[in-house]
């Protein structure tokens, strides 16, 4: 299948695949937009059962980020790299050396980052070769942080809308996903007095929550079924399907992984519903936010002005209120309010020109 054939194709300005005979590595970027700005977005290595489907995650993936970018009111547009393989089997220094050279060389319209089975290691490793990298121990830092920081102010959004609570204390939410953002959401809502249901593949993981937080446990291919006032997804996406959005309990949906609805027909079964759906890309979006930073280190480029990190990070609040509102009054679901919005911004608000 060739890249206009996707579904997943609209519009994108850019597609670059690489490939590295020395290590192995086979790499697909994808550019949405850069109409607000350079390219951003993160770099996902994971084996995918065929190239179509990993040029389907690029293209998906892209998309969102440029909808993210623009929702947050960053400067930016919207890109993402995959990396085609096992990471545990097939990453390497010289994998990286080689993937960061690759960015290297598209770096004046795409800077890159962590994302699944891609670490800040990783990263750091690549920055030896390339600056078109954020996201890193230094600056703005480990950004499983700030989309953790992110999510619980858009949690704090949807337990108000849709709750009519002004705080989490009894507000029982079902985690799915206890890595780097999922456990850091679980470990905030708990010190806030949230009672919590996790659910993760490492055992380990899930015994600890149990004994840090108190929480209960359930499989992770039941917990949408929680009876929970909140679903959270953070780990991979397509988890609310039309299987799976007919058996959730819970009032809301809203967490950190992307692409969690399967299918447009998934949103829209939610909301006939009643269930409350925050889109991904908005409540998710304290990585890029903070990811950003990236750009400063872009050689011949603005510096970029933003607002203060953390006023970023609690925008998704109110952006999400404003999103839910809209939904309510307009009788249309949350996604494709969130949709209209990013392709208003990208539209008519582009940057100056940032080369």
């Amino acid at each position: 299948m060739g890249v206009w054939q996707s579904e997943e194709f609209d519009k994108h300005e850019q597609v670059c695949f690489f490939s590295d005979e020395a290590t192995n590595l086979r790499a697909i970027v994808a550019i949405h937009s850069t109409t607000r700005g350079p390219a951003a977005g993160g770099t996902r290595f994971k084996s995918y059962a065929s190239d179509d489907m990993a040029l389907d995650d690029a293209l998906r993936l892209s998309r969102a980020m440029s909808y993210k970018s623009a929702l947050a009111g960053l400067p930016v547009g919207g890109g993402k790299a995959v990396i085609i393989g096992d990471p545990r089997e097939l990453k390497s220094r010289e994998l990286l050396l080689a993937f960061g050279r690759f960015i290297d060389r598209i770096g004046n319209v795409f800077a890159t980052g962590e994302d699944v089975g891609f670490s800040v290691a990783d990263v750091e490793t690549m920055f030896e070769v390339t600056p078109y990298v954020g996201g890193m121990s230094k600056g703005a830092g480990d950004p499983s942080i700030h989309t953790a920081t992110g999510v619980l102010h858009g949690l704090r959004a949807v337990a108000e809308f849709r709750l009519g609570r002004k705080s989490f204390e009894g507000v029982k939410v079902a985690v799915q996903g206890l890595g780097s953002v999922g456990w850091r959401v679980a470990r905030q809502l708990h010190e806030a007095g949230a009672e919590l249901i996790v659910a993760d593949i490492d055992p380990e993981k899930v015994t600890k929550a149990q004994n840090d937080f108190h929480a209960l446990t359930m499989e992770t291919d039941e917990i949408h079924a929680a009876q929970a006032d909140i679903f959270c997804p953070c780990a991979l996406g397509g988890v609310i399907t039309m299987t799976t959005a007919p058996q959730i309990r819970a009032h809301a949906v809203a967490g950190a992984a992307n692409n969690q609805l399967a299918s447009p027909e998934a949103g829209a079964m939610l909301a006939q519903r009643n269930i409350l759906f925050a889109p991904d890309y908005v409540i998710n979006a304290g990585g890029v936010i903070s990811g950003v930073e990236a750009m400063q280190n872009m050689p011949g480029r603005k510096k970029i002005d933003m607002a203060p990190l953390e006023d970023l990070l609690e925008s998704i609040y109110g952006r999400l209120l404003e999103i839910f509102v809209r939904s309510e009054k307009e009788n249309r679901t949350p996604e494709a309010i969130a949709q209209m919005i990013a392709q208003e911004l990208i539209r008519e608000q582009p940057l100056e020109e940032y080369a």
